[in-house]
């Protein structure tokens, strides 16, 4: 990683974004009507902050690279492991469709598979070793995306 970037999913998010805009507008391959980003961008809105309001419950951090102090396997976490990485994505794709060039989804498309590699796993790997059998449980029965 370059020295001294901050590497946090949301300047990834940000970088992403950038780059949709980026694209959207220099590179547009295919332009269509605008109009159905804004329910994206408020779903992924909304399953952050149910996501935070379950960290603040637990009292555990939500800062990557942090130690858990609880595994949360309720409220959002019932259905996915990693539902404010998917609300980032949410809003990626409310933001690459209200940009209304098909170009602007290629971040969109690119961002799981970075923070996949840069956060989840190292973040999956955290959970297995503070909370062994439990995390590993709910691992295997709960979708990553």
């Amino acid at each position: 990683m370059l020295k001294g970037f901050p590497d946090l999913p949301p300047v990834w998010f940000a970088g992403a974004a950038a780059a949709s805009w980026v694209l959207a507008n220099y590179v547009p391959l295919i332009r269509f009507p605008e109009g159905f980003g804004r329910l994206f961008i408020v779903a992924g809105l909304g399953l952050i902050c149910w996501a935070g309001i379950w960290f603040w419950r637990k009292n555990t951090p939500i800062e990557p690279g942090h130690p858990p102090r609880a595994l949360i396997v309720e409220g959002p976490f019932r259905l996915n492991r990693n539902p404010i990485y998917t609300g980032l994505v949410l809003i990626l794709v409310g933001f690459a469709a209200g940009q209304a060039a098909v170009s602007a989804f290629i971040p969109a498309l690119l961002f799981p598979w970075i923070i996949t590699r840069r956060f989840v796993l190292p973040e999956e790997a955290a959970l297995r070793a503070a909370f062994g059998a439990e995390a590993e449980d709910w691992l295997a029965t709960t979708r990553r995306w």
